[in-house]
């Protein structure tokens, strides 16, 4: 085995074990935490989110990835990448800090003063864990990424659930946060100490910002139209019902952003190593796109087979409205894995102007959809968002047919038989549970069936692939 192939495969190995651990983890947390606060509270915190978001994204500014692009980095790069992050960040929490009486007023929640002002702490903190990523990414260093997230998790989410048992409210989130954030970057500045050395150069940042500020653009955009539900619901509806959204918008996105982020973070350097040989490239790129689509595709949604009997089960009878959100939602988050390699490649052959560009067709026609479906309800929204989601595949498979030598074509019709399987599979598997009454029985029963069709549909067409999958694992 290559050296690269062996770096991929570790890289992957402990990738995937990070996630699994910290969004495991983070989820039954959460869960329990929904539990205990109910809707409002999530609510309160999920009409913050896109302000948070917005900042993140300009903090860094698309650095990270031309950071991890670059075959050779020099120190020049690292520091000027590193002091823009710090101003950067000390700017968005001013600016976080001024806008939020502005936002409390916007949402008729005085509140959210105060808890944006606290909140926004976590954006000066994030940002001196810049360097530490970009080596330890670069390295495909995924092991010590592990540790750090695994152990930032275990102190933050248990002392969240200490304060929410003894009455703090939305409170407990907040602190869940920013203890996230601050044991984040101390590990991360422990195990991979660094200090800036040298100075800023006009050079590293006209490279940097030459290269980021159109991921940074597309970052804002996508940043934005991702909390645009939150916001809308928030002005139109109560804040329980931004929380019924918001929870079910996490749980459909946390497995398939999860999954996804093992496969793009070994994948982009990967991606980056080989952007000089198109036809190893386009090969390693359409393994990946069939690979991920077989996985991810029957999880998130047998996910939304069992939301009903899951969430008004575990959570309560409050959480009763995210059901049905949870379902639709699924439905469109099970292409985001096809979006995200998709875009991968756009930026692994420096066509950030590209990427930008897709990132703005696309949110025009989100948007459009989203203003046609507000008078019909936030289920309308989320119906929506899975159209739009579907005719974005079209544009993203377009363009990057045209830099690869996977046209469109061959693209969609090495998924579309998995996409129709998992369908198929999970109307088999609702069509049985509405036999049983009981919420566990209905899971069983839903889960063991779907996967019972789609075990026998990989089996009788899928075999080759599953034996080049097994081959690739285990060599």
């Amino acid at each position: 085995m290559s050296d690269l192939a062996s770096k991929t495969k570790k890289g992957l190995q402990w990738s995937a074990l990070e996630r699994f651990l910290t969004q495991g983890i983070q989820l039954a947390i959460t869960l329990y935490l929904a539990r205990l606060l109910g809707p409002t509270a999530f609510g309160l915190v999920g009409m913050l989110a896109v302000f948070i978001a917005i900042a993140n994204v300009f903090v860094d500014s698309g650095f990270t990835s031309a950071l991890i692009r670059k075959n050779e980095r020099t120190e020049s790069d690292l520091v000027t990448a590193f002091y823009y992050n710090i101003a950067m960040a000390g700017f968005c929490y001013i600016a976080l800090f001024i806008c939020a009486p502005f936002v409390a007023d916007f949402y008729q929640q005085a509140e959210l003063q105060t808890l944006l002002r606290v909140l926004g702490l976590a954006v000066l903190i994030n940002a001196f864990t810049l360097i530490p990523r970009v080596k330890l990414n670069v390295a495909m260093d995924f092991k010590t990424q592990a540790k750090i997230s695994v152990l930032s998790v275990i102190i933050s989410g248990p002392t969240a659930i200490i304060l929410a048992i003894n009455g703090y409210g939305v409170w407990s989130l907040v602190v869940q946060a920013l203890l996230n954030a601050i044991c984040t970057t101390l590990l991360f500045n422990i195990f991979v100490p660094w200090l800036p050395r040298g100075n800023i150069t006009r050079h590293a940042f006209n490279y940097l910002f030459g290269y980021g500020s159109k991921l940074l653009l597309s970052g804002l955009l996508d940043a934005i139209y991702n909390n645009l539900y939150q916001i809308i619901i928030g002005k139109k509806f109560s804040p329980a019902v931004v929380g019924q959204y918001t929870q079910a918008n996490q749980l459909a996105s946390v497995p398939v952003t999860t999954l996804t982020g093992i496969i793009q973070r070994v994948t982009f350097p990967l991606f980056s190593q080989l952007q000089d040989d198109p036809d190893k490239m386009a090969n390693a790129y359409r393994q990946t796109l069939i690979l991920s689509s077989i996985v991810i595709f029957p999880l998130i949604v047998g996910l939304g087979l069992i939301a009903k009997p899951l969430l008004t089960n575990f959570l309560g009878e409050q959480w009763q409205g995210a059901a049905a959100l949870l379902s639709v939602l699924c439905l469109g988050y099970m292409l985001y894995p096809i979006h995200s390699i998709n875009l991968n490649l756009l930026q692994v052959t420096g066509r950030s102007d590209l990427f930008l560009k897709l990132e703005v067709m696309k949110k025009i026609i989100g948007v459009s959809v989203l203003l046609l479906s507000i008078p019909y309800g936030v289920l309308a929204m989320c119906l929506g968002f899975t159209l739009t989601s579907y005719l974005a595949l079209l544009l993203n498979t377009y363009y990057t047919g045209k830099l690869t030598h996977l046209s469109q074509w061959q693209q969609c019709k090495d998924i579309l038989p998995i996409w129709f399987a998992v369908l198929v599979a999970a109307a088999l598997g609702y069509g049985a549970g509405l036999y049983f009454s009981q919420a566990w029985s209905q899971i069983v029963v839903n889960l063991s069936v779907a996967l019972l069709a789609y075990g026998m549909y990989l089996v009788l067409a899928q075999k080759p692939l599953l034996l080049q999958l097994r081959d690739t694992l285990y060599r």
